[in-house]
């Protein structure tokens, strides 16, 4: 467990009491803060209460916010999936001037008592598991002490803190930036930035940006920034990030300046890094690597060797020569169309909930389509901008989808599920959707 000193005998109200909502506190409480929490889900605060009983006193529990006292607590600590903008409570601090934090900035004030060490922070709208989880492999295929957490794996804090020369890896969303000030990374990623969670920002897609652009804001002068949208950086964003055009698309460090121009023809060596998204993933991860002084011989093993996530351009099977490639993550156009780019012959399983209108960056890839299987509620709309362009089905659900397409599909074809949507209207998260597609597939067989 990560702890700090600095928390000793402080009060904290911890809203949201999810994995990372425990497991800040339990390291309050092991530094010695007084901690009040609360959760929307009644049994979830009931778990923490019965847990740490012996720790917290039973007035620091409430069932219902509204009784808090917010102007004796050193700082409001909120899970990421609260919404800063609009939860009343997050309203009540900001109107006291009572700091409102996460575990991440936790994990920031923590750091001058951990061993020496290193931080990694990467950010972007798509492709950010993927490239914490690559770095976080690269690290340690060349013997590097290291850990992955923020957006990815265990909470930080829950985590035990690195030997000396470690690294600590943390995929960031705009929520977990949000809740942080003092997060200095040694290397700062972007990835990319297109229009999503706009709902936390007002409708605003320069609110999200800006957002993105904090991590950079944050960080010490000679400190690296990588990102792999140099080239549309400043009409993108609006010029917020056009004081940081000096270190974006490159790594500098004192002034040195690391990037990698990958060609294609390498990821013919890496089984799990197909695609131009994954291109230029890699680029992003080599270019931290570099920084970090990991040996080029390391770096390839650690690209050849990677084994993917779940969820990602996964492929589950080949059945009768057809591929089946399971990329429930692309949940909005501009993660899916990469996936289209990886493949030929495709029978595209699309649709669920929908982030924004149209087919997006989608649209350049229908070449590579054979036939579309729409399904959930934004699955009427898709079959209407695909109809005449590729066959399109009206399947309705995962199943009927899976079933209609292994039917029609032809060896050297792929079934690939990129729904280019949410999937809260018919599964609790794109998790749940990919196994439910893995899980059909396997019935196939």
């Amino acid at each position: 467990m990560i702890t700090s000193p600095a928390w000793k005998d402080k009060r904290y109200a911890v809203l949201g009491l999810a994995r990372s909502g425990r497991a800040t506190v339990e390291a309050l409480l092991a530094a010695g803060a007084e901690v009040l929490a609360w959760d929307d889900n009644p049994e979830a605060w009931k778990a923490v209460r019965d847990e740490h009983r012996d720790l917290m006193d039973d007035r620091l529990f409430i069932d219902d916010f509204t009784d808090w006292t917010i102007f004796e607590f050193d700082a409001l600590v909120l899970s990421p999936g609260v919404p800063l903008n609009t939860h009343p409570l997050a309203a009540a601090a900001r109107e006291q001037d009572i700091p409102i934090i996460g575990d991440i900035e936790l994990f920031a004030q923590a750091r001058a008592d951990l061993p020496p060490h290193k931080v990694v922070g990467i950010t972007g709208t798509n492709g950010k598991s993927t490239t914490t989880a690559l770095v976080h492999h690269i690290l340690k295929t060349a013997g590097v002490p290291t850990t992955m957490g923020g957006n990815i794996g265990l909470p930080i804090l829950e985590q035990e803190p690195l030997p000396e020369g470690g690294v600590y890896v943390l995929e960031l969303s705009s929520y977990q930036i949000d809740l942080t000030y003092s997060l200095d990374c040694d290397v700062a990623v972007l990835l990319n930035i297109t229009p999503d969670h706009l709902d936390r920002y007002d409708g605003d897609f320069t609110k999200y940006a800006a957002a993105k652009a904090r991590l950079f804001e944050m960080q010490s002068p000679s400190s690296a920034a990588v990102s792999t949208e140099r080239e549309r950086c400043s009409d993108r964003f609006d010029n917020i990030l056009e004081r940081h055009s000096d270190r974006l698309g490159a790594a500098v460090v004192d002034g040195t300046t690391y990037m990698d121009t990958l060609d294609p023809w390498r990821q013919a060596a890496w089984p799990t890094l197909h695609g131009p998204h994954n291109l230029a993933n890699a680029a992003a991860a080599i270019a931290v690597a570099h920084v970090l002084a990991i040996s080029d011989d390391d770096i390839e093993r650690g690209l050849q060797t990677y084994r993917g996530l779940p969820h990602r351009m996964e492929r589950v099977a080949e059945i009768s020569g057809v591929a089946y490639v399971n990329d429930s993550k692309g949940t909005n156009t501009a993660a899916s169309a990469p996936a289209l780019a990886a493949f030929d012959n495709i029978h595209w399983i699309l649709g669920g909930l929908a982030k924004e209108p149209g087919l997006g960056e989608c649209e350049a890839e229908l070449p590579r389509v054979k036939a579309a299987y729409t399904i959930g509620k934004a699955g009427p709309d898709f079959a209407a901008l695909l109809e005449g362009r590729v066959p399109v089905e009206k399947c309705e659900t995962l199943d009927r989808a899976v079933t209609s397409a292994a039917a029609k599909a032809e060896a050297g074809d792929t079934v690939l599920l990129s729904p280019a949507c949410a999937s809260f209207d018919q599964y609790q998260d794109f998790e749940k959707r990919g196994e439910h597609f893995r899980a059909l597939v396997e019935g196939l067989e």
